[in-house]
C-alpha cells in the first residue's frame, strides 16, 4: 500500500476522529484554569499529577468504556477498563494505588459480567477498586472507571515534553494474539501470570526513575501512529517515523497493526544517548522495542518509506485533540 493510502487510513480511523471533541470540551474549561492551584499536568495527558505535598505526586486519570467494546462482551469491558488505566498510570512512569467505578444498567446479566470482568482485572492487575456509583435503572448500558497512582516528583513522564532531536521509541508486547472481539485489539495479558503482567508495567517506573524519557504515552486507540499524533500535539513539535522499523507480529496486516490497541504498548521519545539504554531496558522485560523515527521542529507528523515522507497531521491545520501545554 502506498504512503499516501496509508495515511489517509490514519487519519480517517474512527480511533483517531473521536478525539476531536476533546478540543470543544477543554475550551468550556479555559476561564477556570486559573483555581487548578494545585495541578502541576492536567488536560493533554493520560493522568493528571497533583502535588498534595510530600516527596510524590498524585496521579488521577478516568476512562469511558467504548460502547462497540461493551456490546461486544460485557466481560472483556469490564476487563479492560481496569487494563487501559493501568495503561494511563504507566504510561506517566507511576505505581497505580485504587480505582472507583461508574455503571449503569438496568440488565442485571450485564451487570454481573461487567463486574466479573473488573474482578478478573484487579487479579490480574493487583489494583484494587474500592467504590463507585451504581444506575440501576437506565435503559442503556455504560462503564466509566477511575484510577489514583503515584509517582516520586520529577520521574514522571509527560506526553508534552518532547522536543526536536529526541528519538521516537516504540514498545509492544507481541506475546498475544488479536481480538478477541475487535480486529483493532490486541490480547496481551489474559493468558499471563500477573506477575508477568506487573512486571512489564514496573518497567515505565524504572524508565521515569532513571529519567531515560523526555516524553510518552501509552498506545490506545488511536494506534501508534495516531497516539505518536496526540504526543506531538501536544508537545508543540512534530515527528518522522520509519515505518519499517516499527515492531509488528508477522501474522498481523501491517496497516491493521498500526490501527491497533495493543494492550500493552508504549510509544516514548528520549534523548539519542539514553534511546540504547531505554531500548534495552523495555526488551529486558519482554517487549520488542525499535527506535522508530525523530521529533523535529516542526508541526507535521510524517511517515516514510525509503527516501519518500507523506504528511499525516499537519497540525497547523490539523486536529487530533486540539490540546497543546
Amino acid at each position: 500500500m502506498d504512503l499516501k493510502t496509508i495515511a489517509k487510513e490514519i487519519r480517517e480511523f474512527e480511533g483517531v476522529t473521536r478525539k476531536k471533541p476533546i478540543a470543544d470540551l477543554i475550551n468550556i474549561f479555559e476561564s477556570v484554569r486559573s483555581e487548578y492551584g494545585n495541578s502541576v499536568v492536567d488536560f493533554g495527558d493520560d493522568a493528571a499529577v497533583i502535588d498534595i505535598g510530600g516527596e510524590d505526586y498524585v496521579l488521577f486519570a478516568a476512562d469511558g468504556i467504548w460502547a462497540r467494546l461493551i456490546e461486544a462482551s460485557m466481560w472483556w469491558a469490564g476487563y479492560s477498563s481496569v487494563l487501559v488505566n493501568v495503561n494511563d498510570i504507566a504510561a506517566m512512569g507511576g505505581k497505580p494505588v485504587a480505582m472507583v467505578n461508574i455503571l449503569s444498567s438496568s440488565n442485571k446479566k450485564a451487570c454481573k459480567e461487567l463486574l466479573r470482568g473488573i474482578r478478573d482485572g484487579i487479579a490480574k492487575f493487583g489494583v484494587p477498586m474500592v467504590g463507585g456509583h451504581l444506575h440501576p435503572d437506565t435503559p442503556y448500558t455504560s462503564l466509566s472507571v477511575a484510577i489514583i497512582g503515584t509517582v516520586k516528583k520529577g520521574c514522571e513522564i509527560r506526553s508534552s515534553t518532547a522536543k526536536p532531536g529526541d528519538s521516537v521509541i516504540a514498545a509492544f508486547d507481541m506475546d498475544g494474539r488479536m481480538g478477541p472481539n475487535s480486529p483493532y485489539s490486541f490480547d496481551s495479558t489474559t493468558m499471563k501470570e500477573p506477575e508477568d503482567v506487573r512486571a512489564k508495567y514496573r518497567v515505565m517506573h524504572l524508565l521515569g526513575e532513571k529519567h531515560l524519557l523526555t516524553a510518552g504515552k501509552d498506545i490506545s486507540n488511536p494506534g501508534v501512529i495516531g497516539t505518536l499524533g496526540m504526543l506531538v500535539e501536544t508537545s508543540r513539535v512534530g515527528a518522522s517515523v520509519d515505518l519499517s522499523k516499527i515492531p509488528f507480529p508477522g501474522d498481523v496486516d501491517f496497516i491493521q497493526w498500526l490501527k491497533v490497541h495493543p494492550a500493552t504498548g508504549f510509544i516514548v521519545t528520549s534523548l539519542p544517548e539514553n534511546e540504547s539504554e531505554a531500548v534495552r531496558l523495555f526488551e529486558g522485560a519482554g517487549y520488542r522495542a525499535s527506535v522508530i523515527g525523530k521529533i523535529e521542529n516542526t508541526l507535521k507528523l510524517d511517515i516514510c518509506r525509503g527516501n519518500e515522507c507523506v504528511t499525516v497531521f499537519d497540525f497547523a491545520t490539523d486536529v487530533v485533540t486540539g490540546i497543546t501545554q
